[in-house]
């Protein structure tokens, strides 16, 4: 009889173990979102589950970031989000602990913000309201959120992107993208005459050879060859030129497509970007417009966007709206995946639909 029950015990325990090894994958969002206050929820960082159909799991307080938050970057290695603020603030959350490790104003911005993958620095694009010869970054200690050091780069600095593996870091200003050494803080390369007009989001792919970069007149987006530093291609929306600016571009994790978003027609376009240049083969239609983005789950199942839809991005399916826990459609451009397991953090996804493409 002991020997049943010590294998009893035995093989309950062995699958609460298994059990407790399951990952389970989170949407973060924030509100309210700086660029979009009129979709906003109140103040926090609303969590929604991805592996149960984007269902409103909680809200965490953080009156923070009432001023409305411009972006929101993570970091593996000290399992945080870098969060960015209009009142030109930064600030830390560690994810395992659901606490504020620093928050603090800045000198200048704080637009979209990246993190080096050790999570010791922070760089801060002053803005794209900076229209001074000042913009550039503000270089924040990750560890403290005490300032390092400003690089003055030009006007405009809006939107910023660390490759994957941490070896560079790119800026958008007004129609030119800089390439840094995040190490050191020196440029490697400025290319001119890139997105049209204004400064847009954009998007890399692994290998660092291309970037694609909303336009700021028409549905469309231009390719960077990051090597050449030119513009390689410009591609537009649709049959006829699409009079809106784009707002959102993102590669699938496997780079075999690019979605860019067009906020006025409400509307996601489609390229295959296996061919060069990318080659238009469908949309998607969106509940509503707003501020504009789009990206993808980090297994590229799931797209969404700056609207509350959530689309099967092998379908093009709509398959779930998000929703917070009053029962109110939410939307946010500020939205980032975060994987658990065992309450740690094992996996943490991109606020930009980067490409995530294996060698």
């Amino acid at each position: 009889m002991k020997i049943l029950l010590d294998l009893f015990i035995s093989v309950a325990l062995a699958v609460s173990a298994h059990a407790d090894d399951t990952v389970h994958r989170y949407l973060y969002t924030a509100s309210p979102d700086g660029a979009q206050m009129d979709t906003n929820s109140g103040k926090g960082i609303l969590v929604f589950d991805i592996d149960n159909g984007f269902k409103f799991v909680r809200r965490i307080a953080n009156d923070n970031l009432i001023a409305g938050v411009r972006g929101m970057t993570g970091c593996l290695h000290t399992h945080s989000l870098y969060y960015s603020t209009g009142a030109r603030r930064m600030g830390r959350f560690d994810l395992e602990t659901d606490t504020v490790v620093w928050d603090k104003e800045m000198t200048g911005g704080c637009d979209r913000s990246s993190v080096t993958p050790d999570g010791s620095k922070v760089f801060a694009p002053t803005g794209w309201w900076e229209k001074t010869d000042d913009g550039g970054f503000v270089v924040i200690d990750g560890a403290t959120g005490n300032e390092r050091n400003r690089i003055k780069v030009g006007n405009g600095a809006h939107n910023s992107i660390m490759a994957p593996d941490g070896s560079r870091l790119y800026l958008g200003t007004t129609t030119t993208l800089t390439v840094f050494d995040p190490n050191d803080e020196h440029v490697i390369k400025q290319i001119p005459d890139v997105g049209e007009a204004g400064v847009f989001p954009f998007t890399i792919n692994t290998a660092q050879t291309y970037a694609f970069v909303c336009l700021g007149k028409h549905v469309g987006f231009d390719v960077v060859d990051l090597a050449q530093g030119k513009v390689a291609h410009r591609v537009m929306a649709g049959t006829e030129p699409i009079a809106h600016r784009t707002h959102g571009t993102a590669l699938t994790p496997d780079e075999k497509e690019l979605w860019i978003s067009d906020q006025v027609g409400k509307k996601l376009f489609i390229f295959d970007a296996t061919q060069m240049p990318p080659k238009e083969t469908g949309s998607v239609e969106l509940s509503q417009g707003g501020h504009g983005w789009v990206n993808f789950s980090l297994d590229g199942h799931y797209a969404w966007c700056h609207t509350p839809d959530v689309f099967d991005a092998h379908t093009k399916k709509k398959i779930a709206s998000l929703v917070d826990e009053n029962g109110k459609r939410f939307a946010s451009s500020k939205l980032i995946e975060v994987q658990f397991r065992n309450g740690k953090v094992v996996r943490v996804g991109s606020e930009f639909g980067v490409g995530w493409k294996q060698p």
